[in-house]
């Protein structure tokens, strides 16, 4: 398929080989449903280059899982740098657990279904009809009766699910480089955007920073695990107030810490930078 990147210089048109700077890192469409983790649908992309990034006028395109796309058009300037991420809420419902927090862009009347649907970040309002189409810079599909898609389709979210890229991983085949996983939205600021109940606090103040070196650092006492994203325990760890922990080791990407603060369930997506 085609894509493009874009740079702040300049805009490149690139072929199937190569891979976009700027992805699609994590969609949650189930946002406002009874048991949501969350009360919005929210959409994260990523630049995963080397190099600032600006989209100009670019949108995302959603569609059901046959039906016809519709453009929605995103700020007309968006530029993110190596490793920054950008958080796009979605439309609301009633249910859910908690609001997202400081969403860097709002497309309120962008409706996403759960079972099967498709979105793409195009650089312009063509509408996409063919997962070929030069003006794609990234699309995502899921669930087995989707219309358009990168290779094959990602797996189904849920109402706890999100589907995100494993470890900003992009393939062109959707179910290799999706899974579901807890949702974590964040937005350009690396912030985790979560919601102010109780258990949400316990995440926000357990790290002192989500994007790191070589070592973690740590503001409660907890006992945790440090996973990739496909799930698999890298450690295991006892921490406290001002205590840290070496993760020189692993390569750069995308990590998720889990485990209990004050006994009460967390889990938070970090980014090691180097």
């Amino acid at each position: 398929m085609m894509k493009k990147i874009f740079t702040i210089l300049s805009v490149l048109t690139i072929g199937v080989s190569a891979e976009a700077q700027v992805v699609i890192n994590e969609v949650f469409p189930t946002g406002g449903n009874s048991g949501a983790a969350f009360k919005q649908d929210f959409v994260e992309l990523y630049n995963k280059g080397t190099a600032p990034v600006t989209l100009t006028n670019a949108y995302l395109q959603y569609a059901g899982a046959t039906s016809t796309m519709t453009a929605y058009a995103l700020p007309t300037s968006i530029t993110l740098s190596p490793g920054q991420y950008y958080l796009i809420q979605c439309s609301g419902g009633t249910n859910g657990t908690v609001n997202l927090v400081s969403p860097d862009a709002t497309l309120s009347t962008l409706n996403m279904a759960a079972t099967a649907g498709k979105i793409a970040l195009t650089s312009d309002n063509v509408l996409v009809t063919s997962s070929s189409q030069s003006n794609i810079i990234d699309l995502v599909g899921w669930g087995s009766t989707a219309s358009l898609f990168e290779g094959a389709v990602a797996p189904v979210p849920s109402v706890t699910a999100s589907i995100s890229r494993t470890n900003g991983v992009d393939t062109n085949n959707n179910s290799v480089d999706f899974m579901t996983t807890s949702p974590t939205p964040i937005n350009s600021s690396n912030q985790s955007t979560l919601g102010t109940n109780e258990n949400m606090k316990s995440k926000i103040n357990l790290l002192k920073n989500i994007v790191v070196s070589d070592v973690l650092e740590f503001n409660s006492k907890a006992i945790i695990k440090l996973m990739n994203m496909n799930g698999q325990v890298l450690k295991t760890a006892a921490v406290d107030v001002g205590t840290s922990l070496d993760i020189s080791f692993l390569p750069k990407g995308i990590y998720l810490i889990s485990g209990q603060v004050n006994g009460e369930k967390f889990s938070q997506k970090i980014i090691k930078n180097n």
